[in-house]
């Protein structure tokens, strides 16, 4: 997780960091603690649950968190919700790889550097 951090601050060197809980508002856990890089504003779609229609919200760019199975990385932002898979999954290494997560076991597992490429085009996609 520190590489990994230490990975990201060398993509977004002034970046703001978020650090969250993984619990909500009733101090319910809802996730895993995560620690987030960036800015991104989140837009809800019309037809959002809890009459969110139209709303945003500030949320980190890029984020990590580590689970049961090991570490997922999010970038968030990138509109094709297939272009990380058909772009980076072949050659990331032991990873799956969503419509904006990355999951793998460890480091040693993935090639650091197409998860940096990734990474780079989620901060450029957003800006």
């Amino acid at each position: 997780m520190q590489a990994l951090h230490r990975i990201i601050l060398q993509v977004m060197p002034a970046c703001k960091l978020w650090f969250l809980d993984g619990k909500n508002s009733d101090n319910k856990t809802v996730s895993n603690p995560n620690i987030g890089y960036g800015f991104h504003t989140i837009k809800y779609a019309d037809a959002s649950p809890a009459g969110r229609q139209g709303k945003t919200r500030e949320f980190y760019q890029i984020g990590m968190s580590a689970n049961t199975t090991g570490i997922s990385v999010y970038i968030l932002g990138i509109k094709d919700k297939k272009y990380l898979a058909r772009t980076y999954g072949k050659k990331i290494g032991k990873a799956s790889v969503g419509g904006y997560c990355i999951k793998f076991k460890t480091l040693k597992d993935i090639n650091i550097d197409i998860l940096e490429a990734a990474i780079r085009y989620g901060v450029e996609e957003e800006h």
